[in-house]
């Protein structure tokens, strides 16, 4: 027999997800059975971004029909003890509200029933009395002395203040030609997976155990702040993942609150709770990156090479420094001069809190932040000293030769050609991109070119969080590094192999990869090899490190995978060679066979030699004690804890990408238009090429929304105003153009396979390269995301004169920051405006005319107070209405004005009812309306409130006008009067 050996690594092999995928197949956590009698939930969220809760009365929700339960941050604290924060500070970090809210959407009480159907009508009857406290949005304002203080005793918004100094930095700063600067604002936005949260928990009294289906990205250092927040030891605890998730981008890390929430509730009613997220509280309360505000300053020679950089960055961590934040801020501690050899460095990072959601780990994490300023600045520096942007970046670039490169702040560079990869990238290129640009603008359209080099860190070292903390303050709390990874491999009785990885995937083909890695070592198909990657504490083998964020599956997953296989192959090969009576380094595995090497009739199936130990372990040889199953652990020895300095080699691998752009802009609609985008991989040792493609162009088109469309909006009083995605906005294939992907391979000296991470560089490297063409286009010094075509239809135009000021429309009514509505229209009445006014003014009238109305109550002759039910696309809820009649004009007008609060938000306004005769005996209502709208109702967007204002307007007058002029009788009323003996 010869012998054929096939490596499956390198190629772009079926993916043996896509099958059930593609065919509806795919079991997510919605998909899964439930045990009979499962409970589920709706959750109750605050429509004020700071408030004190002063009362919840659950009375009339918990008497209501099918209603198991209803539980409110009282109850949870009773069973619960806060979060553990990622930064020791004097603020209890709740799941849910317990005495005061602090952004829009944050839970205040949950309705367990039934169905989801009863439990959402509950959350209707639970009636929650706020006192709401000013709120604070921005993180600079956050800083002022004067600014609302989130946690009272914190005594700050400032939680954590650090400096670092690594080298000389003032003595740089001192000797350079020039110092070049940049402010930079960056927005928050989200990773908006088309799979929303979803918990199913489960509590045993018996054994104080609580059982946890949610579909949880990791880490699984989480594990252990959910076991304390739910006041259990770790291994009771039991968290298990479905096969299947639809995205998460890193986003479904944030799952962990509700976690404890459903947990709790589970405990509560003593059966299973299953609770599903919508897209609104997903968009208004989950996972939401860092926005963050950095000044960047650098000490530039005159020919442009950077001696020091300057940081200054001011993270918004939102209400809570919920774990692992501010990891956002840290993770990228180690690569804050980027590609570029910069040995001094000095750094100030501060960690504040505003009344917005928590923040947590959304794809590239840290990394757009940093490079958004840092290649912005790379950009300033070659235009202020009229230099070209790529002589810039070349005369900086780490060189070639220095690899293992260790930077100023301690990160440690495996390998890596970065002057390679740049020239490759813009060879025949860039002369083609120019040749456009000089054409456009002699035709006097906007064209320019963008430039953005990057370092990619994947497998995150668990250490670099503690950076935050001083030296003395992690000498106290005991060292922590490492990226522990996980992979068991198992051959059954028949020879038959599986791989379990702590992994947990999202989608990305992990189960194909490892079948190609372990199939390798085994020579086997790779379809002979059954991987399963979803994952039970219980059961799997796990560690705190395990999970799927930072890019850490093709370094440190499959290297694992490849080492459990290896274990197990190298004692296969012992068995082989003493049944086959050759020395073991002879024994190759290839084609389904193991075989001596040079010696094609010494051959045995693989099937026969990997079952022995089931079989006949009798016959194993000395040295092997079982083939049944491997496992390994791996941590690499380069992540090691934060120095006494503060260095810290925040990541295992670092890749490199290269940008380059043509973009050209329409000052008019301000749209941008990409002509050209070419990127620049090295990603170590490829192993799916295939998929490393599509990690690629999903991150581009990722960061194409982060670039013009994505920002997650909050006014000036934190209602959350971007809660559907009529407002928040994503691209679709139509907005995402076609890009060039190049690749040159510098395998990893310190991974198994030779590989790194490639799913995050696009979403850090992109952004920036865009904005650099739009500046370069514009011609512009400041510009930040989203670069809507607003904004750079703004940045086009010359400043407009001042609009005169009796043309400017009154101030909207309502608070600041409100989501503003304004409204005309007229509508006509067969009545005179005497049987108008009187309708007006009447209690029963109203109750019957009002949309939604459950009832009237008449203070005064003028002053009313009603209880309504009203829905807005998606959002339905009952409010409680305060109207008021004044500047009375009897029977020609009034001026109305009113209020609504509720458990999904608030709303006030004042409008003119002005009644006009027609002449034929009917009238004319005109109106004219001014109204304000904040909470959760704010957050679905623009065009579904004005809409809905308009419906909402038309339906009173229309039923006022079939009250004011009856028509033709019903059929029921014209059949009772011809049973009557009357004609109708």
């Amino acid at each position: 027999m010869k012998a054929e050996t096939i490596l499956w690594t390198g190629q772009s092999v079926e993916r043996v997800e896509d099958a059930a995928l593609l065919t509806g197949r795919g079991r997510f956590i919605d998909d899964l059975g439930v045990r009979p009698g499962t409970l589920h939930a709706a959750i109750l969220r605050s429509p004020h971004a700071h408030a004190d809760i002063l009362a919840v009365d659950a009375t009339a929700a918990a008497a209501m029909p099918g209603v198991a339960a209803i539980v409110t941050g009282r109850d949870l604290a009773r069973l619960t003890t806060p979060m553990v924060a990622g930064l020791k500070i004097a603020a209890e970090n709740w799941p849910m509200a317990v005495e005061r809210v602090r952004y829009v959407g944050e839970p205040v009480a949950i309705a367990i029933a039934e169905t989801r159907y009863l439990a959402e009508d509950a959350l209707d009857a639970v009636e929650v009395e706020y006192a709401p406290l000013k709120a604070v949005v921005d993180p600079m304002a956050s800083l002022r002395p004067d600014a609302p203080v989130l946690h009272e005793k914190a005594g700050a918004n400032l939680v954590s203040d650090r400096h670092f100094r690594y080298g000389d930095p003032e003595a740089a700063f001192a000797a350079a030609d020039r110092t070049v600067s940049v402010k930079i604002a960056y927005p928050r936005n989200t990773g908006a997976p088309m799979e929303t949260f979803g918990v199913v928990a489960e509590y045993d009294p018996h054994e104080d155990v609580y059982d946890i289906l949610a579909n949880f990205q990791g880490p699984f250092s989480i594990h252990t702040v959910l076991a304390r927040a739910l006041k259990v030891p770790g291994n009771r605890l039991r968290l298990r993942m479905p096969p299947e998730s639809g995205g998460s981008f890193g986003v479904k890390q944030g799952v962990a609150p509700y976690a404890v929430l459903i947990g709790v509730a589970a405990r509560i009613t003593g059966r299973p709770v299953k609770w599903i997220e919508d897209r609104l509280e997903h968009l208004g309360a989950a996972v939401a990156a860092t926005n963050r505000v950095t000044t960047l300053k650098a000490a530039v020679s005159a020919d442009g090479r950077i001696s020091a950089l300057d940081w200054d960055q001011v993270e918004d961590c939102g209400a809570y420094p919920r774990a692992p934040e501010p990891a956002t801020l840290y993770r990228m501690h180690g690569n804050m001069t980027g590609a570029y050899d910069i040995r001094h460095v000095a750094m100030r990072n501060r960690v504040v809190l505003t009344n917005k959601a928590p923040t947590g780990l959304v794809r590239g994490f840290g990394g757009p932040q940093v490079y958004f300023a840092l290649e912005r600045l790379m950009q300033r520096i070659a235009v202020e000293l009229g230099l070209a942007p790529l002589d810039v970046i070349r005369r900086n670039l780490i060189p070639a030769d220095a690899f293992p490169y260790r930077t100023a702040t301690g990160a440690l560079y495996d390998s890596g050609d970065y002057q390679q990869a740049l020239e490759l990238a813009v060879s025949g290129r860039l002369a083609e991109l120019e040749r456009r640009r000089d054409e456009a603008r002699a035709a006097g359209r906007h064209y320019g070119i963008g430039f953005a080099a990057a370092v990619e860190p994947s497998v995150s070292n668990m250490g670099y969080i503690t950076t935050v903390l001083t030296a003395e303050e992690r000498r106290k709390a005991g060292p922590k590094n490492g990226a522990q990874a996980t992979a068991t491999i198992s051959i059954d009785p028949v020879g038959s192999v599986s791989v379990h990885a702590a992994s947990t995937p999202q989608g990305q083909g992990h189960r194909t990869v490892l079948a190609q890695v372990v199939a390798d070592i085994f020579g086997l198909p790779h379809r002979e090899v059954r991987v399963i990657a979803d994952l039970d504490t219980g059961k799997d083998a796990w560690s705190i490190a395990s999970g799927n964020y930072s890019s850490r599956f093709a370094a440190a997953v499959a290297g694992a995978a490849q080492l459990a296989a290896t274990r197990l192959r190298d004692k296969l090969a012992l068995i082989a060679a003493r049944q086959l009576k050759v020395e073991p380094g002879q024994i190759g595995f290839a084609g389904g066979a193991v075989f001596a090497k040079g010696n094609p009739d010494k051959t045995i199936p693989f099937g026969r030699i990997a079952a022995l130990s089931h079989w006949s372990p009798a016959l194993l040889p000395e040295g092997v004690d079982q083939t049944i199953r491997e496992t390994a652990f791996w941590t690499p020895p380069e992540l090691t804890a934060p120095t006494e300095g503060d260095e810290i080699n925040s990541s295992l691998c670092h890749g490199f990408i290269f940008d380059m752009a043509g973009v050209e802009v329409d000052p008019v609609s301000g749209k941008a238009r990409i002509d050209r985008y070419v990127t620049m991989h090295d990603c170590g040792r490829v192993l799916h090429p295939g998929m490393v493609e599509g990690q690629i162009r999903g991150g581009f088109a990722q960061a194409l929304g982060a670039s013009f469309y994505e920002e997650l909006a909050y006014a000036e009083d934190g209602a959350f105003l971007t809660g559907t995605f009529a407002d928040y906005l994503l691209p679709t294939a139509t907005e995402t153009p076609d890009i060039e992907i190049l690749h040159i391979e510098t395998p990893s000296p310190f991974t198994p396979l030779g590989t790194k991470g490639v799913g995050e560089g696009n979403c850090m490297s992109t952004p920036v390269c865009l904005a650099n063409a739009i500046a370069d286009a514009l011609n512009v010094a400041e510009i930040n995301l989203p670069l809507t075509p607003a904004k750079l239809a703004a940045l086009a135009a010359r400043p407009e004169p001042p609009q005169p000021e009796a043309s400017r429309s009154a101030a909207p009514v309502g608070r600041p920051g409100d989501r503003a509505l304004r409204g005309e229209g007229e509508a006509k009445v067969a009545a005179a405006p005497e049987a108008i006014w009187a309708m007006l003014l009447d209690v029963d009238t109203l109750a019957s005319i009002i949309p939604g109305c459950h009832g009237v109550q008449k203070l005064s002759d003028t002053h009313f107070k009603a209880e309504v039910t009203l829905g807005v696309g998606p959002v339905k809820g009952r409010y409680k209405a305060e109207i008021k009649l004044s500047d009375l004009d009897e029977p020609r007008g009034a001026t109305l004005t009113g209020s609504v609060s509720g458990a999904l938000g608030t709303g006030g306004g004042a409008g003119r009812v002005t009644l006009t005769p027609d002449g034929a005996g009917g009238t004319v209502i005109g109106y004219t309306y001014e109204a304000a709208v904040g909470g959760k109702v704010a957050a679905i967007g623009g065009r579904l409130l004005d809409g809905a204002a308009k419906a909402i307007i038309g339906q009173f007058f229309a039923a006022l006008a079939r009250k004011a002029a009856p028509g033709r009788p019903g059929v029921l009323a014209r059949l009772r009067a011809r049973l009557s003996g009357r004609r109708a």
